[in-house]
């Protein structure tokens, strides 16, 4: 069974996370979120994946290879310019030779993949949409069908009074290759605007498969700091790499944890990360590779990428903090706040409200009191 992802996006709403990092690339309690991904295909059943690229393609070779480290046969295509969701595919379609996964690179699932397959076949689709429940669907394509499942009318973004469902289009799609003989080649054409409405007028079956599984868009750093919260306090099927040392506290490799030092789960420790008496990391937590932190520092429902030096008495709560920073004596960075990588934001420093530091800053004592 083969899956493309579509993984060509810029990544601007998470930035600064994603000036130096494809949004793809960026890591999911401490593995590239892609990685999470691909396991995921494996384990239900997908042994070859095409990755649409526009974005730092590089990157994605360099980290992924052919995929046999993976499990998988991965091809990573680059695109000469951005084509739009069904562009991209149309533009793998000599590769595709049967019913195909589709999937948006920024969404986070545990659906059931081979339901929905089985479902697919079973109706004879030609295309099979995954829906998901939403509280607003205002803010959304929202999807209406017939008893039978059968799509019958789309609406991006409806007011509230024109609101007849709760579901919305979650970014999981199984097509059949024929359906792009409707795609014109080589130029820039959406599923949702493009496709989608001709499929619709063509009277090609095509369904919709709602699901109650866990589905978020990581595409903002609110949401990306939301999906690790999810991870760590059960909310989404994930399975957790390392030892547990402790009650819902993970290390891969080894650490080195000052006896006087506190960690309440839940918490995901990488490795080589050294972490000073009196601290006090609280749950749900995920401290990168290699991060140093102070004494007396206290680091609560944070993220942390890799190569951090945090120093005593630093206070990080509901943050991201990306790769490589020197976090000064005494300074608070909490709220929704962001650091890019490679930032010095020495001592006694205020950082709250969301807060974005791009890559490189360098913030003087008492620079900021936000």
């Amino acid at each position: 069974m083969k899956a493309v992802i579509l993984v060509g996006g810029l990544g601007t709403r998470l930035r600064p996370l994603t000036c130096n990092t494809p949004k793809p690339m960026i890591p999911l309690v401490n593995q590239p979120f892609i990685v999470h991904v691909l396991e995921n295909l494996r384990n239900q059943g997908i042994d070859e994946v095409i990755l649409c690229v526009q974005y730092l393609a590089d990157r994605f070779r360099e980290a992924l290879g052919d995929g046999s480290a993976l499990g998988l046969k991965i091809h990573v295509i680059e695109e000469p310019e951005p084509l739009g969701t069904a562009g991209a595919v149309k533009n793998v379609e000599h590769m595709l030779d049967g019913s195909t996964f589709v999937f948006n690179g920024d969404v986070l699932t545990d659906l059931d993949l081979r339901a929905m397959l089985a479902f697919h076949r079973e109706r004879g689709s030609k295309l099979t949409i995954a829906l998901t429940p939403v509280e607003d669907p205002t803010a959304y394509g929202l999807v209406e069908m017939d008893e039978t499942g059968h799509i019958c009318r789309f609406m991006e973004k409806p007011r509230v009074d024109e609101v007849t469902s709760n579901l919305i289009n979650a970014g999981t799609y199984i097509i059949e290759p024929e359906l792009f003989r409707y795609v014109p080649p080589k130029q820039h054409y959406m599923f949702e605007r493009g496709l989608f409405p001709v499929v619709l007028q063509t009277r090609d079956p095509m369904y919709g498969y709602p699901s109650p599984a866990y589905w978020t868009d990581i595409g903002t750093p609110t949401a990306y700091l939301e999906v690790h919260h999810d991870i760590l306090v059960g909310k989404v099927r994930y399975r957790f790499h390392g030892k547990e040392i402790g009650n819902r506290v993970w290390l891969v490799g080894d650490a080195d944890i000052h006896p006087r030092a506190q960690v309440i789960g839940p918490v995901v420790i990488g490795p080589g990360v050294k972490i000073g008496a009196g601290a006090q990391i609280i749950g749900p937590t995920v401290i990168g590779a290699g991060c140093v932190i102070g004494a007396q520092a206290r680091i609560e429902g944070a993220v942390l990428w890799d190569g951090n030096q945090i120093a005593e008495g630093v206070t990080l709560r509901s943050c991201v903090v990306g790769s490589r920073n020197q976090i000064g004596a005494r300074t608070h960075i909490t709220d929704g706040a962001v650091i890019g990588d490679a930032c010095i934001i020495e001592a006694d420093n205020r950082l709250e409200r969301g807060i974005r530091i791009w890559p490189e800053t360098h913030l003087k004592e008492r620079s900021i009191s936000f």
